[in-house]
């Protein structure tokens, strides 16, 4: 399986080695620590080689550390090869979502419309975590919050947001 690069999903960054075991730490992308705790089958991406299967032998976090153990990687020297490695896995294997939860990814493209005139604001090229809420990024430069009450309606699957923009927003943030 190769999958173009829209059709992956990136869960995690892989950090510095752990022990003396093959261990490695990794920055999740998720906000969901026990999506890793079933997780076998994943791909590597290291620099723009394309990604290679690996199997997760486990996973666990120490003191808000993700740790991560690859089947084969049995030394410092093994996971030092793994820094700064990408985990993927490809988009069919995302976890399932709560109801009102998004992948950022599936917002990106999306049209983003005032709802009261149904006029288009632009399309979402980025999202920023910016810590509480993210920011929706779009084309022309303006930042959107991305809370509920002013993305009032998201429905990725027909690529549209609608939005009520609080008076002088799109001055505000514009570059």
């Amino acid at each position: 399986m190769n999958p173009a690069d829209s059709e992956w999903v990136v869960l995690a960054v892989l950090g510095r080695t752990r022990g003396n075991r093959g261990e490695i730490t990794a920055v999740p992308m998720s906000d969901k620590p026990e999506r890793f705790e079933n997780l076998r089958q994943v791909y590597l991406q290291t620099g723009t080689a394309p990604p290679r299967p690996a199997e997760l032998e486990s996973a666990w976090f120490h003191d808000r550390t993700l740790i991560l153990k690859f089947q084969g990687i049995d030394s410092i020297s093994d996971a030092e090869t793994l820094i700064g490695a990408e985990l993927r896995v490809p988009v069919s294997d995302r976890a399932a979502l709560d109801e009102g939860e998004f992948y950022q990814s599936d917002l990106i493209g999306c049209e983003v419309v005032e709802r009261a005139s149904g006029r288009t604001v632009g399309h979402v090229i980025g999202y920023q975590d910016g810590g509480g809420s993210g920011l929706l990024e779009i084309e022309d430069g303006t930042l959107i919050p991305f809370v509920r009450r002013i993305c009032v309606e998201i429905d990725p699957s027909a690529r549209r947001i609608a939005v009520e923009l609080p008076e002088g927003l799109r001055d505000l943030n514009r570059p």
